[in-house]
């Protein structure tokens, strides 16, 4: 039913935790983001903005033709509202998860994507970089500590996207130089989210293409060089 062009990164993760908890039929179509496969014209003409995931929908509820979603956020909100899942449907449970489903895509995937930036790839150390990055991406994570104090998941007691969202970027904490044991309310739920059995399955999709470096000296040009096309 569901397309799914991937590679195992946060944001690619997001999606096969969805997919996994909905148990949706999908196929994977990888999409090698170190050798330069989401600048091929097939993959752009359902991904504009060349990243990755993209899904293609072959039975929208409409009954129409085939539908494209691009944007990690945008596909998990498209999900949920075909499946009728991980959405709540009252008025003020449904904005909660849409204010954290856009904290993680406006705040918590940028920062600790600069994050590990300026820490992992940048050819050049640059120590005001590397503290703004690692400073900001702890204090989000003081924010979700705080939120999730009181409360099982992110948005509130059930789990939803938000919390499919986040977690990916909370796996490589190491990396981002945070230690979880100084956030006990989100190494919790951190921890309650990796038991899940639909986020094993949807880690162990991703494994046949770890073996691949997802970012190699090669791909740093193609992925941190790009200007306008």
């Amino acid at each position: 039913m569901i397309d799914l062009h991937y590679w195992p990164t946060p944001n690619g993760h997001k999606i096969t935790m969805f997919l996994e908890e909905a148990g949706i039929d999908y196929t994977i179509i990888p999409v090698d983001i170190s050798a330069g496969d989401q600048f091929k014209p097939d993959f752009l003409a359902i991904a504009p903005n060349n990243r990755m995931p993209a899904i293609v929908d072959h039975a929208p509820t409409d009954g129409g033709a085939a539908i494209s979603v691009f944007e990690s956020g945008a596909i998990l909100l498209y999900l949920a509202e075909k499946t009728g899942r991980f959405v709540p449907t009252d008025v003020s449970g449904r904005k909660s998860v849409l204010e954290w489903l856009f904290w993680q895509v406006g705040g918590l995937g940028p920062m600790a994507g600069q994050n590990h930036h300026f820490v992992q790839y940048a050819p050049e150390r640059i120590p005001y970089a590397m503290e703004r990055y690692v400073k900001e991406t702890n204090r989000l994570y003081g924010v979700l500590n705080t939120r999730l104090g009181k409360r099982a998941n992110v948005a509130g007691e059930d789990y939803s996207i938000a919390d499919m969202a986040i977690y990916p970027w909370i796996v490589p904490h190491q990396r981002q130089q945070q230690d979880l044991d100084t956030f006990p309310n989100l190494k919790r739920w951190f921890e309650a989210v990796a038991a899940r059995p639909a986020t094993i399955a949807a880690y162990a999709k991703g494994e046949p293409f770890t073996k691949r470096p997802t970012v190699t000296e090669e791909g740093k040009k193609i992925l941190f060089g790009q200007t306008a096309r």
